[in-house]
């Protein structure tokens, strides 16, 4: 058996995963693993600016890959407290991320030793498992169960800690496992009598709709909730943020439903008199929580691979704890050949018009004011150049926000956006990650000028590995979500809203990076077009009118009389 320091046997173990990227930043605390590294000829390290950043990049990774994404701090202290927002951020969208952090060596724990922190209970509340290695003999052990649990439904992010004297150890190591050898090789199927059961509520419909949400989205399941809505004749609407969950152009594709959806979906859900949630919670983005979002008369088939959240918001008829799209294709097959339901196609004739109509109207209410840009104008500008392989990163804040329903998805997986977590400075960082996985695509980030003012040093990142993004960022000079509810709220009693930055295609320029700046509507084509184009990483600032504001949270200042 090879004798090898901890260091050594830490990048073993991700070779034994077959690891093919590592993002990460540099530290003295796991100097050994470095060294390894630099001898791991198969694993390609990208070194990043801000641990922050550099998990939001294993993040989009892991969700464009569907492996999972590996970050390495390799300070502890605050190279570890930096990872907590993007683990955070993984967390919410049940993203596989595998971060690695060294550790303060054992014999100084709890003596306020020099970047001490409590880096097992600091990191508990934003992973599915953290561990702590004890002993330089058992890192290999930790990594194959920080994987496994890490790609475990429902998926997440994991931590391991790693202190000085565990990496710089040695012990002999038997041969290292096979990830086949320790991971499950199969989803479960619903239940025959379950699956029964809502085949028939779903027959006798006469206005039935689909929720898909991430259960179809992440397992690229779009096949089978299309051949099931097409045996059913019934539009799908997706949760929200998960858009791409379903090919753009098909016919029975309603968008995003909910609060902050599209009104044709959001209709749709609201009557409903049977609604199926293939691998969706119905939670806080779809919902608000609030039968004002969905029809409180409807019977809820709910199919989710995680058993705790069937029924957890709404009460349920039919609960089917199942992979969404296996659920789907039995649900398929116990339908069978459907009679003409005259009811039903009506409901989704009607639904096709509407949703033509809505479409339409789309575009024929942008904006075409060349100056000052309206969000409206920019995002028709957008439709009509991104290509369609395109996959999209988005951040929070209002403009992003405005944008999720705006463009049109077309080769799932590509919208990748913070869900429930609404990060802002989330977005270009994510794109980087996406990218290395998918290199084959054109990846378009949109971010404010506040998000990408967070995140810009990221700009050394890409240019020094190659990884060729276009990041639109859509500047109106302020914190546009905050600023708008300061406007509609409070008096218009503005307090750190505004931002100042510098004109960002010139401090790309000086990264190295191309830069493009857009004044006129006419101009956004062009410069995107150029932008993806240019062999370089690209920013295109575009000037968005600053009083283009909107309030999405209404109803968290009901009390405001607004």
């Amino acid at each position: 058996m090879p004798k090898l320091s901890g260091g050594q046997a830490a990048i073993e173990a991700l070779k034994a995963e077959k690891v093919e990227h590592v993002f990460g930043l540099i530290g003295s605390a796991t100097m050994e693993m470095f060294d390894a590294l630099y001898d791991a000829k198969s694993i390609n390290f990208i070194g990043v600016h801000d641990e922050r950043t550099g998990t939001h990049m294993a993040d989009g990774y892991a969700r464009a890959s569907g492996s999972a994404g590996v970050i390495l701090a390799g300070q502890n202290g605050p190279g570890a407290t930096n990872l907590v927002t993007g683990l955070g951020q993984a967390a919410a969208a049940y993203s596989p991320i595998v971060s690695i952090a060294g550790a303060l060596s054992t014999e100084h724990v709890y003596r306020d030793a020099f970047q001490e922190v409590d880096q097992q209970a600091l990191f508990q509340p934003v992973t599915k498992k953290t561990w702590t290695v004890t002993q330089t003999g058992r890192v290999p052990e930790m990594f194959r169960e920080a994987f496994r649990v890490a790609m475990a439904p429902r998926r997440g992010p994991v931590q391991i800690n790693l202190p000085r004297d565990v990496l710089s150890g040695t012990a002999e190591f038997p041969p290292f496992q096979e990830p086949q050898a320790y991971r499950c090789h199969s989803v479960p199927a619903g239940a025959a009598d379950a699956i029964e059961q809502a085949a028939g509520l779903l027959r006798s419909a006469e206005r039935p709709v689909i929720v898909a949400g991430g259960g179809i989205k992440n397992t690229g399941g779009h096949k089978a909730a299309l051949a099931l809505a097409e045996a059913l004749n019934a539009p799908v609407v997706t949760a929200p943020g998960h858009g791409d969950a379903l090919p753009f152009g098909h016919p029975l594709n309603a968008g995003q439903m909910g609060p902050r959806g599209n009104e044709v979906a959001s209709r749709l859900a609201k009557e409903a008199d049977v609604i199926l949630a293939l691998g969706t919670r119905l939670g806080f983005n779809s919902t608000f929580y609030s039968y004002d979002n969905i029809n409180e008369a409807a019977e809820i088939i709910q199919v989710e691979l995680e058993p705790t959240a069937i029924g957890r918001y709404f009460p349920v008829t039919v609960g089917i704890w199942a992979d969404a799209p296996t659920a789907a294709g039995q649900l398929r097959d116990s339908l069978g050949k459907m009679k003409s339901r005259a009811k039903v196609d009506a409901w989704t004739e009607k639904y096709k018009k509407e949703r033509a109509a809505y479409l339409a109207k789309r575009d024929s209410d942008a904006s075409r004011e060349e100056q000052p840009i309206q969000p409206s104008g920019l995002f028709k500008a957008l439709r009509d150049c991104l290509p369609k392989n395109a996959a999209v990163t988005m951040d929070a804040g209002t403009l992003c926000l405005q944008a999720t329903d705006a463009l049109n998805y077309w080769e799932p997986p590509c919208l990748f956006t913070p869900l429930d977590f609404g990060l802002v400075g989330f977005s270009f960082a994510c794109g980087l990650g996406v990218k290395v996985a998918r290199p084959d695509r054109a990846v378009v980030s949109l971010m404010g000028d506040g998000g990408f003012g967070m995140t810009i040093s990221e700009l050394s990142t890409a240019v020094d590995h190659g990884i060729n993004t276009v990041t639109v960022v859509m500047n109106n000079q302020c914190w546009g979500a905050e600023k708008a509810y300061q406007r509609d709220f409070f008096g218009e009693r503005y307090i750190g809203a505004d931002v100042s930055s510098p004109p960002f295609d010139k401090a790309a320029e000086l990264y190295g990076a191309r830069g493009f700046r857009v004044e006129r509507l006419s101009d956004v084509g062009d410069a995107v077009a150029a932008a993806l184009e240019c062999g370089k990483p690209a920013v295109v600032d575009v000037a968005v009118d600053p009083a283009a504001l909107y309030s999405f949270r209404r109803d968290s200042f009901k009390h405001r009389g607004g």
